[in-house]
Formats: structure tokens, sequence, C-alpha cells
């Protein structure tokens, strides 16, 4: 009974007074489970970030943008997938000779977008006016790149601004050098900035883009990995156990996005303090679920797919045997991917490695040919050599004495014979 009554106070959208209960809560199950801090906390926090395939190769991707000063650099990912989380390790990093300008509130127009980037530089906007703006941050720009300095402008939720204030913000790229462009802008949103960039006029913008990647959801390995993680940055890797179709339940609920995750194991463990027990099972996991009114809440459904829902029990009742065979197939899909890719890779080496044999064949009877021809050249010369050699013996003195000489004996011959 105390946990329902637990879990009924912390749906959203309570009063203030009851989110400070929760809040109590939680400071509560950290001595419990031995943990120094909350493991699950919405707050991005690059302690507690956790590298997955997809997360690893756009910090990747990021860092490389930085340091090789690729232009415009383009993040993007579902909400609660982790971009800002990223963001903020990246800054951590303070990178050498690299100044940083970041903006996370877009609900703004074009000239209160450049006061917030020209502040965050450190430069005066108190009644200036858009040009003054734009003239000083040029300025400041090529102070910077005079300096060996980089500078890096960062939007957040990029996908806020509008086709007119995404051209200004393209606009500000064109402020160069002779050789050198004095901005590096990366641009982070959700998935619909995608779909703004792609009007017609925005066409510039995009072909300026030099790096772009997309931050993919957790797989179902990846999502217990990253509870696992969490739970030891707090201080308690063992804090609680999961049993094996509990980490299958969460993945069909979260849909393997990292803030829903943490929404949904903040609750597990406030859950298994009032039950004062350290194993999470599937039977909490659908409990939780239902008292927070998770699909209805935290995912945007149509009428037709509400309906469908209360049709098919699938998702509102426990069937680990489905959840089970659902992360059978994704464990065979992605095995069957990495396969495919190791083919690909072996054929494409394989492939690779046939060329360079037929070249180097194509080659060798190149340098045969060429060769013969030299060789056949060289024995047309000398036979040229021979025949004008002939040709000037037969027309020579000497030999037309040869041949009265030898009338002159054939004469001899015919005359009597000896006596």
């Amino acid at each position: 009974m105390m946990r329902s009554t637990l879990l009924i106070i912390t749906v959203p959208k309570l009063e203030d007074n009851t989110s400070f209960l929760v809040m109590e809560f939680a400071r509560m199950y950290e001595p419990f489970f031995n943990l120094h801090s909350k493991p699950f906390d919405l707050l991005p926090d690059p302690r507690f970030i956790y590298l997955s395939k997809s997360h690893k190769k756009a910090l990747t991707y990021l860092d490389y943008g930085i340091m090789e000063r690729s232009g415009f650099v383009l993040l993007t990912g579902e909400v609660g997938s982790g971009k800002t989380t990223l963001i903020r390790d990246l800054l951590d990093k303070r990178y050498e000779h690299v100044v940083v300008s970041k903006i996370f509130n877009t609900r703004v127009t074009s000239e209160q977008l450049l006061a917030m980037v020209n502040e965050d530089f450190g430069l005066a906007v108190r009644g200036k006016d858009k040009v003054s703006l734009i003239r000083e941050l040029n300025e400041f720009l090529i102070e910077q790149y005079a300096d060996g300095t980089q500078p890096v402008l960062i939007i957040d939720e990029a996908q806020n601004l509008s086709a007119e204030l995404l051209e200004e913000v393209r606009m500000l790229s064109n402020l160069e050098a002779a050789n050198s462009k004095l901005l590096q802008i990366i641009l982070v949103g959700q998935p619909e900035l995608r779909t703004t960039l792609a009007a017609p006029e925005l066409r510039q913008l995009r072909q300026r883009i030099n790096i772009n990647c997309h931050l993919q959801a957790l797989t179902r390995a990846e999502i217990e990995e990253y509870i696992v993680h969490r739970l030891e940055v707090a201080g308690n890797a063992e804090a609680v156990h999961f049993s094996s179709d509990s980490f299958d339940a969460i993945f069909l609920y979260s849909r393997g996005i990292p803030r829903l995750i943490n929404i949904i194991c903040d609750f597990l463990m406030l859950s298994a303090f009032a039950d004062e027990t350290t194993l999470i099972t599937i039977g909490m996991i659908h409990e939780v679920i239902g008292d927070l009114d998770f699909e209805n809440y935290y995912w945007t459904t149509t009428a037709d797919e509400q309906m469908s829902r209360q049709d098919n029990s699938l998702l509102s009742k426990p069937m680990p045997e489905l959840q089970c065979l659902l992360a059978d197939m994704l464990q065979r899909i992605e095995s069957i991917e990495h396969t495919l890719d190791s083919q690909l890779l072996a054929a494409h080496k394989e492939q690779n490695e046939s060329f360079a044999s037929f070249q180097a064949t194509i080659l060798s009877h190149i340098e045969t040919a060429h060769s013969n021809y030299m060789d056949l050249t060289g024995k047309i010369g000398n036979l040229t050599d021979t025949v004008h050699s002939l040709h000037n013996g037969v027309t020579s003195p000497d030999k037309s004495n040869r041949y009265s000489g030898h009338q002159s004996i054939v004469f001899n011959d015919t005359s009597s014979p000896p006596k």
C-alpha cells in the first residue's frame, strides 16, 4: 500500500509541496542503496555520460569538427536522447585556443539572437542596434583570428529557429578572413530541424554543413549497460538487481531514449526503497508504468493509436514471453547487420585485391608489349641498315670491276682449250 501511495503522489502535474516530498524521498533512498548521488537525475551531467555506439560516433564527429574548423556542424536527436549532455561534455574538454558562445534559448528575434551571441563572447550589448552588434562581432572575430584563437558558436534547441533566423545564422558564417572562416557554428536540435533545413530557401545553409550526425536510440544491450553505468557512477553498481525480463520491459516502454530510461528507473528506485528491496521485477515496472500513465504522458499518440492500444493488450499487460521474443528479434537483427557489414567489408577488400592484381597483370602485359616493341624496332633498324648497305654495295665502282672481271673470265673460258 505504501508503494502505491508513493507512486501516485509523484505523478507529474502535482502541487509544489508534493514535488518537495518526492525530492525528500529521493534523498532518503540514496543512503539506503549506498549511493552518494542520484543515479537517474534528469539534469544533463557529463559525469554520467554513457557513450553508446551512436553517441561515441557523434562525439567523435563534434570533436573532429572543432579541431579541424569544419565550418557548420549539425547534430540532431530525439527529445531526451542526450544531445545537451554531449554538448556539455564537449565544453568540459576546454580546448586550447578555442572560445565558445553557447545559446540555449532560441525563441528569440534576430536582434536578440545576435545580442546573446555577443554577450556570451564577452562583448557589451546594452543599447546596441543590430548593425552595431554585427560590426562589433566582426571586429571581435578578427581579433581572435589574429591571436590564433578559434571562436565557436553552439546553438542548442535550434529546431525552434525559423527559416529566417537560420538564414541570419548562415550570414554570420560569412564573416571571414582572406583564407579562413572566422566563426565555426554547431547547430543542435530535434529531428524537426532537418525538416526546416530541407526548405528550398535554406539550400545555401545545407551546402555549408560539413559534418552531419544523428543520435540513435539505445539498443536493448546498451540499455542494460547504461543503467549499470549510471549506478556505478552514483556510487554502487550493485545497488539494485534487475530480473532479465525487466530490461526488456524498460527497453519496450522507453524505446531506448535515455531521459525516459532515467524517469522509469528513478521511480523504480523509489518503489524498491518503499518495499525495502533491492530486486526490480517485471511486476514493479508495469505498476510504475501504469501509475505514471507513461504512454499517454510521455509519448504523443493519435486517436487511432490509442484505439489500437485499447484493443490490443500487448502493451497494457505483463507479457514477458513477448518482450523476450522482441528482444531476441532485435539482437538477431543486430547480429545480421553485423554479419552483413563484415561480409560487405570482406567483399570490398577482395574486390580491391582483385582489382590490384588485375591492374598489376595489365601493367606487366604493357611492359612486355613495350619491350617487344622496342626489340622489334631495333630489329627493323638493323634490317634497314643492312638493306641500305647492300644497296650501296651494288652501285659501287669496285663491284662494277668485279663484274667486268667476271665477264673477262667468262670470255677466257669460252676461248680455245689450252694446249
